[in-house]
């Protein structure tokens, strides 16, 4: 199983995370369309979290024990597969499929398709639930699992996510791990203009989480707030991390608010490839 080790690398972790940057660009524009700026958003996240900590074999992707990831903002999807990609889930090739008839990368990952995924999301509000509900297990059959979880800023307008927030500091939930992506930006606009979270460390401080906030594009700053996280006793951890939807292109990070579900084209391919320094057979 992947553990953490002492050292950091931050030139190696920051690497990686342009390669999988790389690699979802890629994805979306083989298929010319797809959820690529909150995909862009949490690249950083999951690379140290698959990189340093999350415990899993992918030659057994259902091993008992394992730890458990819920991306309930099931729609970054492309950044899940392609980080499952590169760990060894399945094949490459496998990116080439996305939301095509037959594919086993449907647009939201599916628990029932795809090795390596441990919950079927994409109806915003209910993934933080499922993450709670795979917690209370573990602690029941006592396996040592941790469970982690991304939740969207959107997302948080949810009743539901509060309602598994209480249930959880509640429940004293110390081997849930949930982060959420603060890209300040939703659908319809600033989420500050549809609904301001803010002061969001205090609402998850209140309702018994111990939170974090941290640059969600800084490789160290991400890892240091896990490793705290994974030392808490007692209390379920909520780390905030302030991201950029598209972060990493420049023409998706300019397009803000219109990035959510967009086209790329072949030139726009280029272009990511040459910003992201990956070879020119695009």
């Amino acid at each position: 199983m992947t553990v953490c080790t002492e050292t950091i690398d931050r030139a190696a972790l920051e690497a990686k995370c342009r390669e999988i940057r790389l690699a979802t660009v890629r994805e979306i524009a083989d298929l010319g369309v797809g959820h690529a700026g909150g995909s862009m958003s949490i690249i950083e996240v999951l690379v140290v979290l698959y990189e340093r900590h999350m415990r899993v074999d992918p030659a057994d992707p259902k091993k008992p024990g394992r730890d458990r990831f819920v991306l309930s903002k099931g729609h970054s999807g492309p950044a899940l597969y392609a980080v499952l990609a590169d760990k060894g889930f399945f094949g490459p090739s496998w990116l080439k499929t996305l939301n095509r008839p037959g594919t086993r990368l449907p647009s939201h990952p599916d628990v029932r398709l795809t090795p390596g995924v441990d919950m079927t999301t994409g109806s915003l509000g209910q993934g933080l639930s499922c993450a709670v509900g795979i917690a209370i297990g573990s602690k029941l059959r006592r396996d040592g699992a941790r469970v982690y979880a991304i939740i969207g800023d959107g997302e948080s307008d949810e009743g539901q996510i509060w309602e598994a927030a209480m249930l959880a500091g509640n429940q004293g939930l110390d081997n849930l791990i949930a982060f959420t992506d603060y890209n300040h930006m939703m659908i319809d606009g600033e989420t500050h203009d549809i609904m301001n979270l803010d002061p969001l460390p205090d609402k998850w401080q209140a309702f018994g989480w111990r939170t974090w906030v941290v640059d969600g594009h800084d490789v160290v700053a991400i890892d240091a707030a896990i490793g705290e996280a994974k030392a808490t006793s007692g209390k379920p951890c909520m780390i905030i991390m302030n991201t950029m939807k598209g972060k990493g292109v420049s023409f998706l990070e300019a397009t803000r608010l219109n990035n959510h579900n967009v086209t790329i084209t072949a030139d726009q391919l280029a272009v990511a490839v040459a910003e992201l320094g990956g070879a020119d057979n695009v």
